[in-house]
């Protein structure tokens, strides 16, 4: 036996606007794959190899270099740090305020056969540069093919 619910009209329109706001959070406001705004995974990483190494950059602007603490435990490779605030303002409202303050972590896994011990860090106009040297077994090696003498 079948049985009546009452319509109400608010209660689908309410979902809708929930599925709708759900969608565009989703799609624009936090795109899959890339790190939280506000979460411990904000701080963007390139990292890229070369012939003799592997570099990683990240731009972590009004963090002193001294503030910055970098280690390699294993094949993870783990930048802290910690921005603050530099003024407060006290006499009006805020229109916008994006910029954020607070501790910052990231951690990436390396590829292998890394010279951790040799690695260097260079701080820049706010990009800090790590550049890790590769083990001679992880460098490429270029074999010369010669003809056969008949």
């Amino acid at each position: 036996m079948a049985s009546l619910i009452k319509w109400e009209p608010l209660r689908d329109l309410i979902s809708l606007r929930d599925a709708m706001d759900r969608l565009f959070e989703e799609s624009f406001v936090r795109m899959r794959g890339w790190p939280s705004i506000s979460g411990p995974e904000a701080l963007a990483v390139d990292m890229y190899e070369t012939p003799d190494s592997i570099v990683v950059k990240t731009t972590v602007p009004g963090v002193k270099p001294e503030d910055i603490d970098i280690t390699i435990t294993g094949d993870v490779l783990t930048v802290k740090g910690e921005t603050t605030v530099e003024e407060k303002v006290e006499e009006g409202n805020y229109i916008r305020q994006e910029r954020r303050h607070g501790a910052f972590q990231r951690s990436i896994p390396l590829p292998g056969s890394l010279l951790t011990d040799q690695a260097e860090a260079t701080f820049e106009h706010g990009i800090l540069t790590l550049t890790i040297p590769k083990s001679e077994e992880a460098k490429p090696k270029t074999i010369k093919v010669q003809a056969k003498k008949t």
